[in-house]
This record gives structure tokens, sequence and C-alpha cells, in this order.
């Protein structure tokens, strides 16, 4: 391979990344390295990479929480957005096809929109202009196995990289009870992702990518059931042998041209994503005998849209970064209720089941531009300033201009402080949002007790971060960051209904802070880390989608500012790993450490809805990992033994109570597992 292909390449590769710098956020980066060297390493799910890092809280569905939020993190992908997924609990992305995963939060600069709370950005591999390629095989606990592959390369300009993984076991989603083994939970798991670049000159690219998710999964189910309803003489029904499925699916591609020039860098990168939900109730009518409802929902969306990002080098002093988006969705629904007829008490009135059939449709979109100057005031002291317009045409019509200013003060070669600024506009996820057709379910089952269902409004939020980073020796850092959100119409998600997606509505204010420390420490063989973060967010006033709720909940929020059911006081992450080198290789040992004090659920006195807390856990994952340098076949061999929950601990994460919460989850109990990869 010519020297210069490969030097263009990573020079372009680093213009690509100048575009959208994180100046004045705060930004956790783990690159390959790190994630190998993690129990379980690349195996792991998305969600649990991103547990280690500082103020992500974990919950129920493989969801994660950034700084209190719920939901509202924008996936990238080399720095291009990809469209949320409609999705319960499956996860899009696997770890297996990043070189480097960065999660940034707090005061984002103006190039960062719509998703706020998190932006999480996988560099993917590409290739390298490398040839090669690896395989592996995990498994263990629960009917756990997982094969992946991956290749790479290059021919000429050309380089390419694929990867594919199958998942399986029978802990597809969280066990509903204490017990360590769910009933009805088996998932089967299958991801697949391309990338394809060609450099047309010295100074430009064209690069192509995507991939695709599909997911398998068995609802858990939750014995000793009362039944509550009688369908064609049938009063009973064991809750234990419910058979409700849900199936997933997103595909995604992106094509993008890149020109780097000495003082223009722009890239623009048209995408586009089709999701879809399936949810299937129990085809024997348990779901009505226990319930008396049965959904059979269809969820879909397409979405197409570009994005254009550049910047431009005026002088030594100052750098303008400019930028559009435009996207447009298409998003339909389709769930059929069966349902009996009940009076004006709610008694049922026949065992012989109705079919009603709610259809609907939208077309949306969203449009956003922005320009902001990187300025340096002094060799140490850099204003990062600027402004986005955003517009949501759905099911809201909304727009805000949003300034944002990060002011980054190096006062030392060791000490780093950050204060900035951000108002941000966070539109509601379309593809989640639905316009119900209340009236068909009156005198049903499925009727509800409040009938108002004002429209899901977009989130408009004040941020105010700061913090410091210091150096006390080589090799350790410690970071601290603090945080005050002032939130209107905070848009918060719920599960309210038996399939596992979620469900948006707002409540009419809000605020959030917080506090994270940080500590990091890698000096030769040796690496730890340790988080630690207190934070909040509260909300008053249900002010759309209010069906959902009892009216006894809305009266009390009505008045009064409550915690949301996400806000978890307390959280903590640790972990470390020692590289050893043993003769034949490198001898990793390591260790991840999780702490909650507990999510939100029903006040023990049944006064204030998410009044409660969840008891508080910790739970620790050993892993060990023997790297072979050869000779032969055994050179990029590596084995790997892995225990999760290592004290076996019984945890709830959710108690199936508090506002727009669902079923009971536990965590996982104790899971022996090993991996056998090869890489060529």
């Amino acid at each position: 391979m010519p020297k210069d292909i490969v030097v263009t390449g990573r020079r372009l590769d680093a213009a690509r990344d100048a575009i959208l710098p994180s100046l004045g956020a705060s930004d956790y980066t783990l690159d390959r390295a790190d994630l190998q060297r993690q129990p379980g390493g690349l195996d792991r799910s998305l969600s649990q990479v991103l547990l280690q890092a500082p103020g992500v809280t974990l919950d129920s569905y493989g969801a994660i929480h950034v700084r209190n939020e719920h939901a509202n993190l924008q996936y990238r992908l080399n720095g291009i957005i990809v469209p949320e997924s409609i999705s319960g609990f499956g996860s899009t992305f696997d770890p297996h096809i990043a070189d480097s995963i960065d999660l940034l939060s707090g005061t984002l600069p103006a190039q960062y929109g719509y998703r706020t709370s998190g932006v999480i950005n996988l560099k993917t591999r590409t290739g390298n202009f490398d040839n090669g390629g690896d395989i592996g095989i995990y498994g263990g606990s629960r009917g756990t196995i997982e094969p992946t592959a991956s290749i790479h390369g290059s021919t000429g300009r050309l380089n390419y990289f694929a990867s594919g993984s199958y998942l399986e076991n029978d802990l597809g989603v969280e066990n509903p009870t204490a017990s360590r083994d769910a009933i009805h939970d088996h998932t089967r798991q299958y991801r697949a992702f391309g990338y394809l670049s060609d450099i047309l000159s010295d100074s430009s690219r064209i690069t192509a990518f995507g991939g695709t998710s599909i997911g398998y999964f068995q609802i858990p189910n939750n014995p000793g059931q009362d039944p509550a309803f009688t369908l064609n003489g049938r009063s009973s029904f064991d809750s234990a042998k419910l058979d409700q499925n849900q199936r997933e699916i997103t595909h995604y591609g992106v094509l993008a041209y890149q020109y780097a020039g000495d003082a223009l860098n722009l890239q623009i990168a048209p995408f586009a994503r089709y999701s879809q939900t399936r949810f299937t109730p129990d085809p024997l009518g348990g779901d009505l005998i226990l319930a008396g409802v049965a959904d059979r929902s269809r969820l879909s969306s397409l979405t197409l849209g570009v994005q254009a990002d550049g910047s431009y080098t005026l002088s030594d002093s100052h750098t303008l970064r400019f930028g559009v988006f435009f996207q447009n969705e298409r998003t339909r629904s389709n769930v059929t209720s069966r349902v009996f007829s009940v009076d004006d008490d709610g008694q049922q009135t026949s065992d012989v089941p109705l079919s009603i059939t709610d259809m609907g449709g939208k077309t949306g979109q969203l449009y956003g531009v922005y320009l902001q100057d990187e300025w340096s005031l002094t060799p140490k002291l850099t204003l990062n300033y600027g402004a986005r317009f955003d517009a949501v045409r759905a099911y809201t019509n909304e727009q805000q201009v949003s300034p944002r200013a990060n002011l980054v003060w190096k006062a030392a070669s060791a000490t780093v402080f950050h204060l900035g600024y951000a108002r941000n506009f966070t539109p509601p996820p379309q593809e989640l949002v639905a316009s119900p057709t209340l009236a068909l379910f009156n005198g049903t089952t499925k009727a509800t007790a409040i009938t108002t269902a004002d429209p899901v409004r977009a989130e408009r939020e004040h941020y105010f971060d700061g913090g410091v980073q210091q150096t006390f020796a080589p090799g350790f850092k410690i970071g601290i960051d603090a945080y005050y959100k002032i939130k209107r119409n905070l848009l918060d998600e719920g599960q309210f209904g038996p399939s596992l997606v979620l469900s948006p509505f707002n409540y009419a204010k809000g605020y959030a802070w917080g506090v994270e420390l940080s500590t990091n420490y890698t000096r030769g063989p040796l690496d730890l880390y340790a988080n630690v973060a207190r934070g909040q967010e509260k909300g008053t006033d249900i002010v759309s989608s209010q069906y959902f709720f009892a009216p006894d909940e809305l009266a009390y929020i009505a008045n009064h500012y409550i915690f949301t059911d996400h806000s978890q006081r307390w959280t903590g992450s640790g972990g470390g790993s020692v590289s050893i080198h043993d003769g034949i290789g490198t001898l990793v040992p390591a260790v991840d450490v999780l702490y909650g004090n507990g999510l939100r659920s029903d006040d023990p006195a049944g006064i204030i809805p998410n009044g409660g807390k969840l008891p508080s856990y910790i739970t620790a994952n050993l892993g060990i990992a023997q790297n072979f340098d050869g000779p032969g076949m055994m050179k990029g061999l590596s084995i790997s033994f892995n225990v999760t929950n290592v004290a076996d601990k019984t945890y709830l994460l959710r108690d199936g109570s508090g506002v727009g919460v669902g079923a009971p989850q536990y965590g996982a109990r104790r899971g022996f597992f090993a991996g056998l990869h090869k890489s060529f």
C-alpha cells in the first residue's frame, strides 16, 4: 500500500473529527484498547459499556440515563446523526464496530442539537488500509451464545470494513421476578455493519456505511397474576404461560462526501433509516383474561435526510464552524385491540371480545442551521460561541433560536477550567408519538379515566455547566463538573401498555442539577478509574398525553414538583485492569463496579407520585483474558473468562410502581461466560 494513501486517509480522518469538536463539553472517551480491557470486552452491549462513564444511570430494558434525563440521547457514527429507532430494549449498535466511543454531555457546542443530554459518537473501524479480520465466539450462562466476525482491508485507494454478530440467550429482557432464571425470555439478535471509503484526491473522499439490527424477544412472564376477566366462559389463566412477543428491526445507511482544504473543511452526508416494531399478544387470550386488553401493534418509521457540517479557518485566532440539517420522517401506527364491553361502573358485560383497529400516520420534518466561532482570546483562553436555529413540523409546530457559549481556560499545563451556557430545543421523538382516537374505546376495558390528550411539545431548556480538570501526576487526573438545568415542557417517557415501546409526555416545568467527580490513573500496565455523581430531576404539571395517567396522579402533580421516575440521587462506577507480560503474551485481569442509589417508586404512604425510592445496590464484574503473541496460529488468539454480578446480588431496577412505569424488573443474577477470539 503506497504510504501517501495511508497518510492521506489519516489526515482526512483528523480533518473530519476537527469539524465537530467538543469544546467546553464534558467528553468521556473509550478507545478500542479500553473497550477490550473491560470484563466482557467487546462482547458487552453498548449500554453496559457506557455505564462506566460519569453520571450514567442503569434502567430497565437496557436503557441508560445521562445526568438523570430520560432518553434525549443522540447517536452518531463518524460524527453523522443516525435517526432514532423504534425500540423497546434492542440495541441498534454493536461495540465490535467501534474504534472508539465518545460520550459528550454538558453545554454542547452549537453543532449539536435535538438530543442534548448526551451525544454518543462511535468512530467506526475503517480498515486503516491494512488487510485482516477477526472471528470469535462468546457464551455461557442462560444459554448465551454470541459468534462474531469481521474483515477489513484495502485495494488501491479503496478502504473497507465489514462486521457481523449474532446473539442468543434466555435473558432478552429483565426478569420481572427475583428468580435466577426468567420464564419465557428467549431472544435472538442479528447485527451487521459495513464501511467503504474511496479517496478521490489528496483533499477529498467519499464514504458509504450502513448497518442493520434485527431482534426477536419473548416478553418474560410474572407468575401468580390474578385473572380479572372472563373470555368465552374461561375465567382462569396461568400467567406463567403467557406468550407475548416483540420484534424490532432497524436498517440505516449514510453516504458522505468530505473535502479537506487548507482553510475550508466540509462534509455533506445524506442518510436514511427504516425502523419497525411489532408486538403480538398471547394467542390463547391470556392478555384478555388477565388484563382485559390484548393489543397487536405495528409501528414503523422511514426517515430520509441530509447533514452538512463545515469549518473555515479565518485566522490564527478564529475558526468558523457552520452547518445545516434536514430530516423528513414518515411514521405509521396500526394497533388492533381486543377488548370487552363494560358498563358505567367498569363491570364486564360480555365475555365475547370486540376487535377495534386504530390506525394513524404522520409526515414530519426537522430543520436546523448553526454558526459558531472558536475564538482564541489568548494562547490559554478560548471562547467558543454561536447559535443554532431549529424547527419541528410534525405533531407539534415549534421553533427556537438557541445561543451557545463555552469558555475554556488552560490556567496551567495541568489545570483546565471550563464554563458554559446552552439554550436547548428538544423536539418530541416522532417515532414514539401517536395521535390517539380515545372515543373508539368508550364503554370498553381500554377506556381511559382521563380523556384529555393535549399534543406532546418540544422541551426548551437553559443549561449551565462548569468544571475543572487537574492532572496531579503523570497519568493521574481528577475532574469535577457541576450543572443546573431550567426546563419548560420537560419531556419524559413511560410504558403505558403491554408493548415495550415507550410513549412521551410533558411536564409544564422542571429543573435538574448535579455534580460529577471523575478520576483516572494510567501508568505503565495499570489502568484505574472511578466516578461518582449526585443529582436529581423534578417536574410539575403534566400538560400532554394526560389520558395515560390516573386522575389522582394528575391532580397532585398539577400543584407539586415530583421526582421524575428515572431520577437517581447517587450513581457510581469504577474499575481497573492490569496488563501483565507473561512470556506467551499479555494476561489482563480486570474488574468493574456499578453503584445505584435506586430509581423512583410509589410513595409508601400512597400520597406522592414517585415519592418512594428503590433500595440501593452495588454489583461487580470480574474478567481475565490471555492474549497470545505467537508463535504461528497462536498469534492474535485471545481466551477470556468473565463473571458478572460476582456476589449474585438480587436487586430491583423497577418494582412496577411509579409514574409511567410498567412491570417490575430485576437486574441479572450471577453469570459465567467464556470467549475465544482470533485476529488475523
